[in-house]
């Protein structure tokens, strides 16, 4: 391995870094990036693996990846465009169809999640620009889920539109019905995280010799 790959794989946080340099193209490569990543959300919101006591998907696990290998800033804008590809109308979302995309989606159930969706990638993107990582990562990560949860079950209790016409659901219920019973996913997904970034750069690492 030649000394300036030793240095890029030592001095890059985000391990899209060390796939993708940001010496050239720098525009280019961000747009790519950002889709790559949004489609990625998409499909893991369509992807719906069995699980109990309710099935998940798949997206926590891909923000949560996607802080870590993005950095803070393109992480932000990789869930922005996503959110910004289902307020123009495409089916993005986990649960459309059935329900339709838009502007008036985001006010519904969901939409305290998607914008904890934008606050966990932060997080996490935020600590590997710092070099945050090992068990210190899987602590971002743990935190940046429960900021998450916590957003998205604040909405849900407070401001949520729901079909019925009724404004929120209360935080009794809202904590009943869509934090408590994700939690053992929640915990799985963030596991998986942890162990998958120092992984790809193990990966990284070999292939660099």
């Amino acid at each position: 391995m030649s000394a300036y790959e030793t240095a890029r794989l030592d001095t890059a946080r985000p391990f899209a870094d060390a796939l993708w340099p940001t010496t050239h193209y720098k525009v280019a490569r961000a747009v790519v990036l950002a889709f790559v990543g949004a489609a990625l959300l998409t499909l893991s919101a369509k992807v719906q693996v069995p699980f109990w006591p309710v099935p998940m998907t798949m997206q926590t696990l891909v923000v949560l990846l996607i802080g870590a290998a993005f950095g803070m800033r393109l992480a932000v804008a990789t869930l922005l465009l996503y959110l910004a590809q289902g307020a123009l109308g495409l089916p993005v979302f986990a649960n459309t169809p059935p329900a339709i995309p838009g502007l008036a989606y985001f006010l519904g159930p969901t939409g305290g999640f998607l914008a904890g969706f934008v606050v966990a990638a932060a997080i996490v993107g935020a600590a590997v620009d710092r070099g945050v990582k090992g068990f210190g990562l899987a602590g971002v990560m743990l935190l940046a889920d429960v900021a998450l949860l916590t957003i998205g079950c604040i909405w849900l209790a407070l401001f949520a539109q729901l079909s019925s016409g009724a404004t929120g659901l209360g935080f009794e219920r809202a904590f009943s019905v869509a934090v408590l019973p994700f939690l053992t996913a929640e915990a799985l997904k963030i596991t998986l995280a942890a162990l998958i970034v120092p992984g790809i750069w193990a990966v990284l690492k070999r292939s660099a010799r």
